[in-house]
């Protein structure tokens, strides 16, 4: 078993050979610039265990039952959160997290002691009822054990380890505590790959399909949630704040998007008055926020009289819904097998949307279901052209869920189709297998630093120059999507 001790105190040994200054560290060559960091990251979630076990004692000592004589409540502070954050300076999230991480760790080694315990005393010779009595002692471990050790073994961050917490969340009626090991593992087998929002994401889209009947009901609780309000401030300006549900919520961002895309490093127009219209917005001299407000008030000023295909010179604001071939079975009503409820989702938003509606966005939109074959991979519509058809952008959007690129977090609508073969030097047939998306920034890096994607099956891979890797190790490209 590791000790935490020892592997701190060789990581921060690691870290001070750095140097002391910013001098020191600016005059390191690239590849030990890289490698430091490294270190650092390493020496980081180790203290950041040791973080969350202090704050676990912390909670432990200021539980609710021990009143004014807990921990927390001595130093003057309602929860062991609040005293953790004024101690640390951090987040009120931070804290709570530091706390859950903890709090599970600890758990979990309670429980491993008092099962190694249990079976270090069975003395039947019955094998039978050895079995029995290991499966219950070990049912008394919390399913969320693996995530722990994960921490303590330094495989997983404490930031990482709450994303997979909160995702998977608790067990109830439709999701056993067994459904949860089972997603776990499979999580935890990726995990190292991924940082803490991509976990997240997979984490809470497990979830969703592990209850899809709830989906419905979680739909609802977002859209009753939504509200904007709009008030005057003593100095006469107006201030809005809103939150709306996921269906709205893509709809309002679309439209701001098409708006200030070009400042943000949207996707490249090929049409020329497009393209002036965008380097207009890149030109003009108001921010971002700036330009957002002008615009509200312009979109409400014209409303009624807009014409319903433009928005200010850019593209109209579209919302597409994806869905797989078995929600459209569901949808229109052809038999198939036995399995739960479909569903699906907003194109960039990771929030699933059920069954019903899907049902009313398709009849509203006539949005296209996506069909897969039997290795995952979407079913071909290749092409002899070198552009990349809307529909084959739409099915790459539901493959990749955005951009592909490693950390990317950039919806399809924010990526470009990139031919992983060269349309005039590798005879690069317009094929959705030959095809991924890639935001403009990545896709430009891509391109100008001669990096290369690659695809073997269903699987893509990044290789880097040789400049960056002289092997030129291939980097795996997992979708970003999960379950769809």
């Amino acid at each position: 078993m590791t000790n935490l001790a020892d592997d701190l105190r060789r990581a921060a040994d690691a870290v001070a050979l750095l140097g002391s200054s910013s001098a020191d560290l600016a005059a390191l060559p690239d590849a030990e610039a890289l490698a430091g960091q490294k270190r650092i990251a390493c020496a980081r979630r180790l203290l950041d265990t040791y973080a969350a076990l202090m704050a676990a004692t912390i909670a432990e000592r200021s539980r609710p039952e021990l009143g004014h004589s807990g921990l927390a409540a001595q130093q003057g502070f309602l929860s062991p959160e609040a005293l953790i954050q004024n101690w640390t300076g951090s987040s009120t999230g931070d804290a709570y997290k530091l706390v859950a991480v903890g709090t599970m760790m600890a758990d979990t080694e309670a429980a491993d002691k008092l099962v190694e315990e249990a079976l270090s005393t069975l003395s039947t010779p019955d094998a039978d009822a050895d079995a029995v009595d290991v499966a219950a002692f070990a049912a008394r471990v919390p399913w969320q054990a693996p995530i722990a050790r994960a921490v303590t073994a330094g495989t997983l961050s404490v930031d990482a380890a709450e994303s997979i917490r909160a995702g998977l969340g608790q067990i109830d009626a439709a999701v056993t505590a067994e459904k949860l090991r089972v997603a776990l593992a499979a999580l935890l087998t990726e995990a190292s790959t991924l940082n803490a929002d991509e976990v997240f994401k997979r984490a809470r889209r497990m979830r969703d399909h592990l209850d899809e009947a709830g989906i419905a009901a979680r739909e609802k609780q977002a859209h009753d949630d939504r509200y904007l309000k709009v008030y005057r401030l003593s100095n006469g300006n107006v201030r809005l704040n809103g939150l709306f549900a996921p269906e709205d919520g893509e709809f309002v961002l679309s439209t701001f998007d098409s708006i200030t895309g070009p400042r943000r490093g949207g996707v490249r127009f090929v049409d020329p008055e497009r393209a002036a219209w965008a380097k207009k917005m890149q030109d003009d001299p108001r921010s971002t926020e700036q330009i957002n407000a002008d615009s509200l008030v312009q979109l409400l000023t014209i409303a009624g009289e807009a014409d319903p295909g433009r928005v200010f010179g850019g593209r109209r604001p579209a919302v597409r819904v994806i869905v797989t071939e078995k929600a459209l079975t569901a949808e229109t009503g052809e038999p198939g097998p036995a399995e739960p409820a479909a569903h699906g989702q907003i194109e960039g938003n990771p929030i699933p949307i059920s069954q019903e509606t899907i049902d009313r966005l398709l009849c509203d939109t006539g949005t296209r279901g996506i069909k897969f074959d039997d290795i995952g991979q979407i079913i071909d519509v290749g092409r002899d052209e070198r552009l990349f058809t809307e529909a084959q952008r739409a099915a790459m959007g539901v493959r990749d869920s955005g951009c592909l690129w490693v950390g990317c977090d950039r919806s399809p609508a924010w990526s470009e189709a990139h031919h992983i073969n060269e349309w005039l030097t590798d005879s690069g047939d317009t094929n959705l297998a030959d095809g991924v998306l890639l935001c403009h920034p990545h896709h430009l890096l891509l391109h100008n630093q001669h990096w290369k994607i690659t695809r073997t099956r269903t699987q893509y891979w990044l290789r880097p120059p040789v400049e960056n890797d002289p092997e030129q190790t291939l980097i795996a490209l997992p979708s970003k999507a999960v379950g769809l």
